[in-house]
């Protein structure tokens, strides 16, 4: 495993019910991937995550184990890099949305409401990898160039993002009915 650097972000599984159900939740929406949780690593040992009580800052060692990281994916500069720990640590605390999943899932499908697309673009809330695309976005690093909306991104995104040749079943599948 490659040692992250400050910025990086991290993805891993969730065990338990809770894993299963994201899991289920993005395979639903054709984005299955073998990760349902993300987090940036801001230096020190330490990480900032999406909880459902709010974004926290704690010990790598108290995350869950890192399936990848991103680390040699992007170049970024040492500044550029501070600048994402900054922007992660900003974070702690913002508030932690159910209701933005499905949201993106509604995105997947190319339902677009007024009102979705607002809830979506209102960084008050956000799930642990709507957290990561944002650090990554007020440090100006835009992840996805394929048109989404800021905040339209689930682990399974981050997972393609960094695996782009690892197609599943069910990308293909959506490919050949014209979704994917």
């Amino acid at each position: 495993m490659t040692e992250p650097l400050p910025g990086d972000f991290g993805l891993t599984r969730i065990e338990g019910i809770t894993g299963r159900l994201v899991a289920a939740g993005q395979a639903l929406v054709g984005d299955a991937a073998p990760v349902q949780h993300a987090f940036v690593y801001v230096g020190k040992g330490m990480v900032v995550q999406a909880m459902p009580g709010g974004a926290e800052l704690i010990p790598i060692e108290n995350a869950s184990p890192v399936v990848q990281w991103s680390t040699g994916h992007f170049d970024l500069p040492q500044w550029r890099r501070v600048t994402m720990v900054g922007e992660a640590l900003s974070l702690v605390g913002t508030p932690y949305s159910f209701l933005d999943y499905a949201s993106i899932a509604l995105a997947h499908y190319r339902i677009r409401p007024a009102w979705v697309r607002d809830f979506v673009a209102d960084t008050g809330h956000m799930i642990c990898s709507q957290l990561v695309d944002e650090v990554y976005l007020r440090a100006g690093v835009h992840l996805f160039d394929d048109g989404r909306l800021p905040g339209d991104v689930s682990p399974g995104d981050l997972w393609k993002l960094l695996n782009p040749k690892r197609v599943t079943s069910t990308d293909r599948d959506l490919r050949r009915l014209g979704r994917g």
